[in-house]
């Protein structure tokens, strides 16, 4: 619609602004109002921008408005206006008139996302309360300087809600007002997304499953299912990334989505198995080819008949998976693409896909049945093989091949299979420039002769201050404890015979006395004279003798799982009071009297040492294992240990309870055995790490974990019971703690 060079005229006075700017775009903005707006709309929003352009705030955020809010009222409605106005009236009173420009800006993005005024409404008052709590102000009354982080909080907002519910978002918010609203340097670089923490809280609002929550699960099932197994390694599916990512797999590991949404009925879970299954299954089946002789087109067909075999395989062996890969399919409506525009290649094949998931008859045309009768002709002998697929791929291209092929707008609508991965495995070459790398080779030693690290553990850390969850704060490492010599331990218990003799009086009297024999067995702890002698009888009369001349005992009397979790920090190299040895040397005499302890009474026993160095360098070592005896292996970690660095306990502690979580036993203990509060040098509060630790403790306690600490530290009954509770012990004379330790072991487990 062309508006009269009269109303044009009469709707330039309405606005009644000189910049040279407007009048430029001015009669195209109009002419949009017009094919958008009602005349009463059309009035209001020639009001409401001429009030912008007089707030002497440049031409921008005018020029804005007259661009993007005809779009904007489509979508809300023209209602949504007066609440905008509020708000913007709100920001130009206050020292953050600069934010009102990125709010118009992102206003048509926010209202694709947010299509309700009710939304608008909220999404306008999470800003405002932004803009309240983060403006500085001098004297305490009225703000004073910008807030640091509104403006560009209005830039990220798009992407924001890309990905984040309105209660996520305010959420999001709402923590890095807590944690930084003092900070104005951090303060922006969490709400431009420039920070790690910032990152992290947002995956942590994100709706969907996160594969970092179902990695355990799914290697379970690829272990069970597949007999296959790998590192599940994610990569981010946010805006900014590249359009249309595909799973694959590579020399280090399986790349999936780092978030999956539920589609089509089917859970993010489930998404992740059936991504799986279709790369374990190329895995088991499918055999790389030479690519050099191969066009883009004849690749992308012979991917598609290859992808179409090993799912077939896939749903043969686990029907189940029928149900889900369906769903997830594409289903391409035939002719839906037109070849006088478009390539359709893709379409084309995507509608091939299709039809050998379903039944033929669902499609009628013709020059797929030869196809479909071929393909399962290959399969009905077997697996067939991928240079199988490969030729009939290139049959089908040769016969089916249009023109139109070649055009350069291709059709992709319905045609992206999204739990399929991009097939790079399928494709060799024979020749490489001198320049390029190949994505599959890993620089340095090759993966079999790498280091045998575990990836990092992350866990949260507790803010006091804002009374909420840092997530993934700390990464924690944990790998075996070097060896030493295990001679050096059975030095220390035989330094310690006396006490070891007192200690087996009282551990018998603590061994369960219900019993249960169990006779014929081929090892066991003693001889049963019984069957000994009826398999003695039947070897001299020339029978088969019976093997199973043992017999063993098991107790059910006493169930306790028990995880000893020593502090390793730098302090444990100074000497005792009224000692020669170390705390460190006295502590490896406590451990291995008490794991000689254990061991008589046949309880369940961990044993892993802890140090820090900042929260980026968690370090768990394994001294003993559950599933562990007290041998000479064991010993030798013992004998090994060494003190250094700090003490960050609440990771620590944390890590060695999901561990005992694991356990079956009745009663948990997790001991800790320290000489200090807790610390490291990048918290300069001497508070945080405390109070970090007791909610750890309280975090075990919710989960039927009694904790115990054992402190070295004579001045300790201050922060110890802030931790513990009354769950604690003191030992003033740490000389005695080889005594003490086995004795109270023995009185908690009693």
């Amino acid at each position: 619609m062309s508006a009269s060079p009269e109303q044009l005229q009469a709707w330039r006075s309405q606005l009644d602004s000189g910049f040279p700017q407007v009048v430029d775009v001015f009669a195209d903005c109009m002419a949009q109002a017009c094919s958008l707006l009602s005349p009463e709309g059309i009035d209001n929003y020639l009001a409401q921008a001429r009030f912008l352009g007089k707030m002497g705030r440049g031409p921008e955020p005018l020029l804005i408005f007259l661009q993007e809010w005809p779009q904007v009222a489509q979508t809300l409605g023209e209602d949504a206006l007066d609440v905008l106005i509020t708000c913007i009236k709100r920001l130009n009173k206050s020292p953050n008139s600069k934010a009102i420009a990125p709010l118009l800006q992102a206003l048509a993005a926010v209202s694709r996302r947010l299509p309700t005024l009710v939304q608008l409404q909220q999404y306008l008052d999470l800003s405002l309360q932004l803009m309240t709590r983060t403006s500085a102000s001098i004297h305490g009354i009225h703000p004073s300087y910008p807030s640091p982080s509104l403006a560009v909080f209005f830039e990220k907002s798009p992407q924001l809600l890309a990905q984040l519910s309105l209660h996520g978002l305010s959420q999001w918010v709402d923590y890095g007002i807590r944690n930084y609203s003092h900070h104005p340097e951090q303060q922006r670089e969490y709400f431009s997304l420039a920070s790690a923490d910032s990152r992290a809280v947002l995956q942590r609002e994100r709706h969907g499953t996160l594969l970092v929550d179902q990695t355990r699960a799914l290697d379970l099932y690829l272990r069970a299912l597949w007999q296959d197994s790998d590192v599940l390694v994610p990569y981010p599916t946010g805006p900014d990334q590249p359009l249309a990512a595909m799973p694959y797999f590579d020399a280090y590991g399986m790349r999936l989505p780092d978030v999956y949404d539920a589609r089509a009925g089917i859970q993010g879970i489930d998404r992740y198995r059936a991504a799986l299954a279709h790369m374990a299954a190329h895995r088991r089946w499918s055999t790389a080819i030479f690519a050099d002789n191969f066009s883009p087109a004849q690749r992308l067909a012979i991917e598609t008949f290859e992808d179409a075999r090993v799912d077939t395989l896939a749903m043969r062996e686990f029907p189940g998976l029928r149900r889900i890969l369906l769903a997830l399919h594409p289903d391409p409506r035939e002719g839906a693409c037109n070849p006088a525009t478009h390539s359709c290649l893709r379409h084309r094949l995507a509608v091939l896909s299709r039809a050998l998931f379903a039944p033929p008859v669902r499609f009628q045309q013709e020059h797929l049945h030869p196809w479909l009768a071929r393909f399962q002709a290959a399969l009905s002998q077997g697996t067939a093989s991928t240079s199988e697929m490969a030729s009939l791929a290139l049959s089908y291209l040769g016969k089916t091949r249009l023109q139109s092929d070649q055009l350069p707008d291709t059709w992709f609508d319905d045609t992206v299979v999204d739990y399929r991965n991009d097939n790079r495995h399928l494709w060799r070459f024979h020749e490489r420039a001198d320049d390029e790398d190949s994505p599959d080779t890993p620089h340095g030693p090759p993966p079999e002769q790498a280091p045998q690290a575990l990836p990092p553990r992350h866990y949260p850390e507790w803010d006091d201050s804002s009374q909420t969850y840092r997530p993934d704060w700390v990464s924690l490492y944990e790998s075996l404890h070097p060896s030493g010599q295990a001679s050096e331990v059975d030095a220390l218990l035989a330094k310690h015979s006396a006490l070891c003799k007192r200690l087996k009086r009282l551990l018998d009297a603590l061994k369960p006395q219900d019993k249960t024999r169990l006779r014929f067995q081929e090892e066991g702890s003693e001889l049963d004279l019984d069957v000994a002698l009826r398999s003695l009888i039947d070897f001299k009369s020339g029978s088969q003798p019976d093997v199973r001349i043992n017999m063993s005992h098991t107790s059910h009397g006493r169930s306790i799982a028990v995880s000893l979790l020593l502090d390793l920090s730098a302090s444990l190299n100074e000497k005792a009071p009224d000692s020669q040895q170390t705390v460190l040397q006295l502590s490896q005499e406590a451990v291995a009297l008490l794991a000689w302890a254990v061991e008589q009474l046949g309880d369940p026993l961990a044993v892993g040492g802890f140090h820090s160095n900042t929260r980026h360098e968690v370090r768990y070592l394994h001294i003993k294992g559950f599933s562990e005896r007290w041998d000479d292996t064991v010993k030798a970690r013992l004998a090994a240990m060494q003190a250094a660095y700090s003490t960050r306990m609440g990771a620590a502690l944390r890590h060695a309870g999901e561990r005992l979580s694991r356990q079956t036993a009745d009663k948990k203990l997790l001991l800790v055995l320290t000489d200090g509060q807790p610390a490291d040098i990048d918290v300069a509060d001497p508070q945080h790490l405390i109070k970090d630790a007791k909610v750890a403790v309280r975090e075990l306690a919710q989960q039927g974990i009694f904790t115990y600490c054992i402190n070295l530290d004579a001045q300790a009954d201050g922060y110890v019971r802030d931790i513990f509770g009354a769950r604690y012990a003191v030992i003033d004379r740490i000389e005695r703690l080889p005594e003490q330790l086995p004795k109270l072991f023995m009185a908690l487990t009693r």
